[in-house]
């Protein structure tokens, strides 16, 4: 008896890599603003997760561009970093305000007690919260640096039809993306 043929799916992509994050900013911006999926979208992930996954490290950019194995994950824009640090800093000081309001209040403090309690407390989480926001700029700023150093940041577009590798290609390179080409890669089912 025959066995049949296993056969394997394939996407394609374009590929570009990018001289700075500002660049890489700007094409995700524009692909989106060209009918792009922004989950269509991706970059090369972190060092922990390339090490964790495949048991080595990248030293430049070129070796992951078409390897169908490199780890991916989601750009995360300099807004967003900025969203997640305000956040990091105004959860911790409104928990701790709060709480050092409930606190006083059940117990009987009076309105003056109060106040000062809430307002050391949020002062306190206001610290914690911005060592956090700072503990993630610097990751954030690291893996950027990281990937810079090993010769820019890459970006991977799904594509469906020649028109969109074009669209995507032509995109890239009104970013300064250069190292631009389309590659098929095996879909993991």
């Amino acid at each position: 008896m025959t066995q049949p043929q296993e056969t394997i799916e394939t996407s394609r992509e374009t590929v570009g890599v990018f001289p700075d994050a500002d660049s890489l900013q700007g094409a995700l911006d524009d692909l989106q603003e060209s009918g792009f999926i922004w989950r269509n979208m991706s970059v090369l992930a972190d060092d922990k997760t390339i090490e964790r996954e495949l048991g080595h490290i990248y030293n430049r950019v070129e070796e992951a561009e078409d390897d169908p194995a490199a780890p991916y994950t989601a750009f995360v824009p300099k807004e967003v970093i900025g969203q997640i640090e305000g956040a990091a800093i105004g959860v911790p000081l409104y928990v701790a305000g709060v709480t050092a309001t409930g606190i006083v209040v059940a117990s009987g403090g009076t309105l003056l007690s109060t106040i000062t309690a809430a307002t050391f407390a949020a002062a306190a989480g206001a610290g914690i919260g911005t060592i956090l926001a700072r503990f993630i700029a610097k990751r954030h700023a690291d893996y950027i640096q990281k990937q810079l150093d090993r010769g820019g940041l890459l970006l991977w577009v799904s594509v469906h039809s020649p028109e969109e590798e074009n669209k995507a290609a032509k995109i890239l390179g009104e970013h300064s993306a250069y190292d631009i080409h389309v590659h098929e890669i095996p879909v993991c089912r």
